[in-house]
């Protein structure tokens, strides 16, 4: 990172404010101000802080210019035109002005703005004769299709609450999730009734009104086997009639008011459901549209999971708060994702987590470049394969942001700067503030100074990121969880003055001269080994470039009597042609000792999230124990190489004899 000038670089901003001056002096006739204040200027580049100050902006200037007005035009949709809306009354805004646009296509199924009014006025109407009515939560367990917006923008016609439930969820953690929202109704598709099913009997979904939503039109009822009491929701809403006006219920909705929640998919514990009021909900699905310049006739691309707040949140609000028109896909697929960009004339496209790396390696095709996509925004493109996807597929920007579900510090990167998550202008701090402070890298815990205080990280110094919260401000709000203890603990308090609170996103950043932010690592995803803290990304990020962009995890494991935690990649190889004695040597280039993974495990496929996420925790309880792991360990060697790891050396570290 930058953390001063160059003779170089002082030179050219001494050039760029000797013009000004100049130019000033031609205006208003005095020709003694170029040399007065140039002798001031060159004393104060040539010593001090501010000159790199001065430089930075001078250097950012075409693109904090880029993002004011970015930043204003956002600001204009949030605050003069959504200021007192909430999603319903701004979705119908659209649909009123586009009634015959397309909104949702995926395979041969077609909505128009109109088709998505009128099924969820029926879906509104439906729930309201049923009793439910503002501030009730219903569960809504359904795969991607074009009906799932339209269901909880029914109900939130109602002042309704939906509860987006992850898919993937089973047994008690679908039951945890569903009860923690205190859901009083659960809608689900036939496919995944059996998991309703499973904890049909449990605590706090025992008793609830079941809903099925088939993808069927149907004549008569259709009884779902694994639900036998469930109703047909497709087939009831045949008798709602069509055109009810549900305006006087929605009009009495607060922009503060839940929307939906959406589930954090952390590695440990339990998921926590975070709450999207209105004006959350406006701000991050309007955010992408302004900040990206997106354009009105723009289709954009998304294979994500609309219970997720990329797929959900972000790229829904797109279309319902701003006119754009969406291809879904039911299940991402590598192989499709630029023939389906190709099919739907897509001109923008979203990612998340390891999308892109999957893509790339996906096999060439003359179809690569044959799309219409400009623009591909989302999170988690890792630097290393950054320039090969621009490349390969022709994808003139990438828009990486960084943010999470409940937080408030939101990042995005506007200008193609490879690698980094987002800016913030240095004359911006205030209106947006956010910063990066201390912390202990291995933990996560902020460090205070004498005073108590937080202290503020310097350029190239990585720290955890932190966002000012401010309940006034939509764009600076933190509502949290649905739980409230979860929420405070998200919470610093007296942070840099007595009675501030601050959002503690948990990850570590780190930021450059010019305001660049780079994600670093997560907090618990760094552990120490030989005195030194092991960024676990940085690591996964070179043995992927070394084993030709398969999955890669990496995480720390404890070994007996040996201080810190061990370093210990798990790699995908299904086809087992890894070539151990090429890693080693790549490794060994590329990675100081400290950080070179003790242990290698090769595998057929790494438990992975439903936003692509790797489940660290588990292959972490795995260690290298291989009374209970079948796959292949291979330990690393004084020289640098690896072999295979036996039962003998397993007895050796295990029992704390070993020597590291």
């Amino acid at each position: 990172m930058i953390v001063g000038l160059t003779l170089k670089q002082k030179t050219a901003t001494l050039a760029c404010i000797t013009a000004a001056a100049c130019a000033l002096s031609l205006v208003i006739g005095r020709s003694m101000i170029p040399q007065t204040l140039l002798s001031g200027i060159v004393l104060y580049l040539l010593t001090g802080d501010r000159p790199t100050l001065v430089y930075s902006m001078y250097r950012t200037f075409p693109r904090d210019a880029l993002a004011v007005v970015a930043f204003v035009r956002l600001n204009i949709a949030i605050h003069l035109r959504n200021e007192n809306k909430t999603v319903v009354s701004a979705f119908e805004d659209v649909a009123a002005r586009q009634p015959t646009k397309l909104a949702l296509i995926m395979d041969d199924t077609r909505l128009t703005f109109a088709d998505m009014k009128q099924l969820s006025d029926r879906i509104g109407s439906f729930f309201h004769a049923k009793g439910f009515r503002k501030g009730d939560t219903v569960a809504l367990m359904m795969e991607t299709r074009t009906e799932y917006p339209c269901v909880w923008l029914g109900l939130a016609k109602l002042g309704a609450v939906t509860a987006l439930i992850n898919t993937n969820l089973r047994r008690e953690t679908l039951r945890h999730s569903i009860v923690a929202a205190n859901s009083k109704a659960i809608i689900v598709s036939p496919e995944l009734a059996g998991a309703i099913a499973e904890v049909l009997d449990q605590e706090g979904v025992k008793g609830l009104p079941m809903f099925v939503y088939g993808t069927e039109q149907s004549s008569v009822p259709v009884e779902c086997a694994q639900l036998p009491d469930a109703v047909d929701l497709r087939y009831a809403l045949n008798d709602v009639p069509s055109g009810e006006d549900l305006s006087a219920i929605w009009n009495d909705i607060s922009p503060r008011d839940k929307l939906v929640y959406i589930y954090t998919s952390g590695t440990t514990g339990l998921p926590k459901a975070a709450v999207i009021t209105n004006s959350r909900f406006i701000m991050m699905g309007s955010g992408a549209y302004y900040m990206l310049n997106l354009r009105s006739d723009d289709i954009i691309y998304n294979p994500l999971p609309l219970y997720h707040s990329a797929g959900g949140m972000v790229g829904m609000g797109c279309v319902m708060l701003c006119g754009l028109t969406a291809a879904l896909r039911k299940k991402f697929s590598a192989s499709n994702f630029f023939t389906d960009c190709i099919k739907y004339n897509c001109t923008v496209a979203q990612y998340i987590g390891e999308i892109c790396r999957f893509v790339l390696s996906s096999p060439p095709k003359p179809t690569d470049t044959q799309h219409k996509v400009r623009v591909a925004f989302g999170n988690g493109l890792r630097p290393q394969i950054w320039t090969q996807f621009v490349s390969r597929f022709n994808v003139k920007q990438i828009a990486e942001f960084y943010g999470s579900t409940e937080g408030n510090s939101n990042l995005m990167n506007i200008d193609n700067t490879v690698g980094a998550v987002g800016f913030v202008p240095a004359f911006a701090r205030k209106l947006y503030p956010v910063t990066l402070v201390r912390c202990e890298e291995e933990t996560g815990e902020v460090i205070r100074n004498a005073d108590g205080f937080c202290i503020r990280c310097k350029p190239g110094e990585p720290g955890v990121f932190i966002g000012k919260i401010n309940l006034k401000n939509a764009l600076n709000s933190f509502v949290g969880y649905a739980d409230k203890k979860a929420s405070e603990k998200k919470v610093l308090r007296d942070v840099f003055t007595k009675g501030d609170m601050y959002f503690n996103s948990g990850d570590i950043l780190v930021e450059d001269l010019f305001g660049y932010y780079y994600f670093k690592d997560r907090t618990g995803d760094t552990f120490r080994w030989r005195g030194e803290n092991v960024a676990t990304c940085e690591v996964e990020g070179v043995i992927t470039s070394i084993v030709g962009l398969k999955d890669c995890a990496v995480y720390g494991v404890d070994i007996p009597e040996v201080e810190g935690k061990a370093g210990m990649a798990a790699i995908v190889d299904t086809d087992r042609k890894l070539d151990m004695e090429q890693l080693a040597v790549g490794i060994r280039a590329c990675l100081p000792p400290y950080a070179r993974p003790l242990f290698i495990r090769v595998l057929s496929e790494l438990p992975m999230t439903t936003t692509f996420k790797l489940k660290k925790r588990d292959l972490q309880l795995d260690g290298y124990d291989i009374r209970k792991i079948n796959d292949p360990i291979y330990f690393l060697q004084g020289n640098g190489s690896y072999r295979l790891f036996t039962q003998a050396d397993y007895e050796v570290v295990s029992s704390g004899k070993g020597k590291f």
